[in-house]
């Protein structure tokens, strides 16, 4: 009998351990990353300034004209179409360099 509650014990230990390892293992591989990555996109959004050009998740690119609290407003095209979008549209910021403007 001694033998059967050994063995059941130690099983239960490797269970517990291996259950504990893959949610170690989630927690790095899964949650972490995607803290960064919203962290990282925060930070973009943050640093917006009036002249960046920017692409919208939904491939819009233009040039910033106006920045209001949670929303900017994208000057794009040869027809120089205004359009509003929301702070969270960003995909990507290209900051303008200021030799750059000066050439344009």
């Amino acid at each position: 009998m001694q033998f059967l509650t050994t063995t059941t014990t130690q099983s239960y230990l490797s269970l517990f351990f291996t259950l504990g390892l893959m949610i170690v293992l989630l927690y790095f591989m899964i949650y972490r990353p995607q803290k960064k990555q919203e962290k990282k996109d925060a930070e973009m959004r943050k640093s917006l300034e009036i002249g960046d050009q920017v692409t919208t998740i939904g491939g819009v690119i233009g040039r910033v004209v106006a920045i209001k609290d949670d929303s900017f407003v994208l000057e794009t095209g040869s027809d120089r179409v205004k359009i509003r979008f929301t702070k969270t549209a960003i995909g990507a910021v290209e900051k303008l360099n200021m030799d750059d403007a000066s050439k344009k």
